[in-house]
């Protein structure tokens, strides 16, 4: 099947888009890589090379819109005044120079957007913020990135206006707390028509510290370059294009996509600056509603949207009484953060024609390090695809059956940590990255089957958790499911599984021991199985929070 995929798939045609000479042409060059080691490494010859490139390439498509929210439009010219008036008094009213961090923490607003290319066009270093963190989190993570700057929402505002640092509050209502300035006071004093800073910003300068969600102690800054964030959207151009070559489909006249990813998420930024490589417009909403994300699909016509699997099936399943028409502009749905069972993807592709996609990657990856969609992705479901072009991907210590943990090295992969030299010691080694996930290649497709740390070791047998979830997936009614262990005074662990069911399922503990049996083997059967109707509890980005499950079993 491997072979044949290559025949068909999208393989060759991205081997011929890469080729000398071709529109996605690649170069050998050194590059600085993690821990001060140089890197030898392919990348893409053509632009941009930089955020501020990218933000400068959107004056072709000033008239069309940028930004949809809540009724709000922004087009592409008015947010490059906006994102030129930032960096400006950035640099002019709080002395920021090249280097220099700014926080954001905020939900999907478009002054999100403004900010982050703000200090990318300026020479300083966008520190996004998760949205969910309690006010001890979100002021220890200002402190450890040495913010100068936060710009801020108003519930963000609020629990940062002791922080020590200045804040400015978008979208607020009635007085601003004290040493809070307000975002319509600034913009006021922007000049009319204003320029980028006269700034220069190079291809492996710092453009991000992207805080990964750990489950255990303090999360690490993940510092991204330009280089990094610009190989990311490139690498989703081609994978486009090559899609497009395959099919004979024209790029859609007004692009559009619905981004269901938090933005201070690496998805989430994917989605932010792919849509500005190509001039999308970009839609997102207050707060994750399935009803509100259908109509806005269908009321601006978007083609594609992404977000992580649990998201994304809500959004496909509509509910009672939805209309099939509200997706029918859709060609696209684009899933990762969490593992994605494979009767979603035919779901998806098979039951509504739509173009389903995956990918696997990390915030130390910047995105999506391997690619799996249309065509290649209904043939091989349970794959997270192929590394993209100018990523090395490497097997460490795989066992009999092939399986060890994934290590990756290429310019998707950050430089390293914001000062955490421990923690850059554990995880990058000559220039590799260590992904913390089991998995192993079959010809030429990566399949991630564990975390690390989430093996079951059941009386000397690995067990799974990944191989185990999507095969419970196949129990009708099954919606969600974590697996984990649990100990045993003998076997070491024992497999349990939680296992939420839609309203009205059965509830078969036989027939979730059958189905894994079958697929996997009786030694990875849950010998113990909780069923809920509860969603299950998970991080910002979509993955379940197995700690906690395990914990409270």
């Amino acid at each position: 099947m491997g072979e044949h995929a290559d025949e068909v798939g999208l393989g060759p045609v991205i081997t011929g888009l890469t080729a000398p000479g071709a529109e996605f042409e690649m170069e050998t060059v050194t590059v600085p890589g993690p821990r001060g080691v140089d890197v030898v490494m392919r990348v893409y010859r053509r632009g941009p090379h930089t955020l501020r490139d990218l933000l400068v390439a959107t004056e072709a498509f000033a008239d069309r819109t940028f930004t949809v929210y809540q009724g709000e439009r922004c087009t592409y010219g008015e947010h490059r005044a906006l994102v030129a008036g930032l960096a400006r008094w950035l640099r002019d009213a709080h002395g920021l120079v090249p280097g220099d961090r700014v926080a954001i923490a905020a939900r999907n607003v478009p002054e999100w957007s403004v900010t982050f290319f703000a200090a990318a066009c300026a020479g300083l270093v966008a520190v996004p913020l998760n949205a969910w963190w309690s006010v001890s989190e979100l002021e220890w993570a200002v402190a450890d990135s040495g913010s100068r700057v936060v710009v801020a929402d108003p519930e963000r505002a609020a629990m940062l206006a002791g922080s020590g640092v200045p804040v400015v509050r978008v979208r607020g209502g009635g007085p601003p707390p004290d040493g809070v300035i307000e975002w319509d006071d600034v913009t006021r004093a922007f000049d009319p028509d204003p320029s980028l800073p006269d700034v220069p910003v190079a291809p492996d300068d710092d453009a991000t510290i992207l805080y990964t969600s750990g489950t255990t102690g303090r999360p690490k800054g993940a510092v991204g370059t330009h280089r990094n964030h610009c190989t990311n959207i490139l690498n989703t151009a081609l994978s486009g294009r090559a899609g497009r070559e395959l099919s004979g489909a024209e790029p859609p006249a007004d692009p559009g996509l619905l981004l269901a990813y938090p933005l201070f998420h690496i998805a989430g930024i994917n989605g932010l600056v792919g849509a500005a490589l190509t001039g999308a417009k970009l839609a997102t909403l207050y707060r994750w509603d399935p009803a509100e994300a259908r109509a806005l699909v269908r009321e601006e016509r978007l083609d594609r949207t992404a977000g992580v699997p649990s998201t994304m099936a809500q959004l496909v399943d509509g509910g009672p009484g939805a209309d099939p028409a509200d997706l029918a502009s859709l060609t696209s749905i684009g899933m990762g953060g969490a593992p994605i069972p494979p009767e979603l993807v035919a779901r998806i592709g098979q039951g509504l024609g739509k173009g389903a996609a995956n990918g696997y990657g990390l915030t130390e990856t910047t995105s999506a390090v391997c690619f799996n969609a249309g065509a290649d992705y209904l043939a091989h479901p349970d794959s997270v695809g192929r590394p993209y072009p100018g990523a090395e991907l490497r097997i460490d210590s795989p066992d009999d059956a092939g399986v060890g943990e994934l290590w990756f090295r290429g310019p998707n992969v950050v430089r390293g940590y914001w000062n955490n030299p421990e923690a850059d010691a554990a995880a990058f080694v000559d220039g590799w990255f260590r992904t913390g996930d089991l998995g192993h290649v079959r010809d030429g497709w990566v399949y991630v089957v564990d975390r690390l740390k989430d093996v079951v070791l059941r009386g000397g047998e690995n067990v799974y958790s990944v191989q185990v979830e999507s095969a419970v997936h196949e129990v009708p009614g099954v919606v969600e499911v974590a697996v984990f262990g649990v100990p045993h005074a003998n076997l070491g662990e024992e497999v349990a599984a939680l296992v939420r069911v839609a309203s009205g399922a059965a509830r078969d503990d036989d027939a979730v021991r059958a189905v894994v049996t079958a697929r996997v083997g009786a030694f990875a059967a849950p010998a113990h199985v909780r069923w809920t109707d509860e969603p299950l509890p998970r991080t910002a980005t979509g993955k379940i929070r197995k700690k906690e499950i395990r914990e409270s079993f």
